[in-house]
């Protein structure tokens, strides 16, 4: 089960974290909603391509991959999303689209969208369509250690 993979390396790290539990959502905005979070808040993972081998790009739920700046911020040659078929094996303990951003957990890179690093925290699925954790983003930042990149569209002007 993905969720008690998490917690016991949260816990072996001595990281303190919340479990949100909400009821069933599946797109990020919605389980945003649903859990009471800005969705600027709220990071999504989803799983890419970079010169056919799987990465996750982390970014929050109400932006969008821009393949263009990832391919460039990641210096590939190509980039792309990768299909449900692609990646379902690698997280078996996950529902699908649930995956938490540790790609540490199954030897993933991880790239990250800057504009995560303006929110003291980072909530995200926790291998469920039912379960967030929240934790400091800097926990996260310095366990995970995602290259940082801006890759995201839909970024609000302020941002920009």
């Amino acid at each position: 089960m993905a969720i008690a993979r998490l917690t016991e390396y949260l816990d072996t790290h001595r990281i303190p974290y919340v479990l949100i539990t909400h009821s069933p959502a599946y797109t990020a905005q919605g389980i945003a909603a649903l859990a009471h979070i800005p969705g600027k808040e709220l990071a999504k993972t989803v799983i890419v391509k970079l010169n056919g081998d799987l990465a996750m790009a982390v970014l929050p739920a109400n932006f969008h991959v821009d393949l263009v700046s990832l391919k460039t911020g990641a210096h590939v040659r190509t980039a792309s999303l990768a299909s449900e078929e692609d990646f379902r094996d690698r997280f078996s303990e996950c529902e699908t689209g649930a995956m938490p951003p540790f790609g540490n957990l199954y030897g993933l890179a991880v790239f990250a969208d800057d504009s995560l690093e303006k929110d003291i925290a980072i909530a995200f699925n926790a291998g469920t369509h039912r379960e967030l954790i929240r934790m400091a983003w800097a926990d996260f930042k310095r366990l995970v250690a995602p290259v940082m990149l801006r890759f995201a569209v839909g970024r609000p002007a302020e941002a920009a």
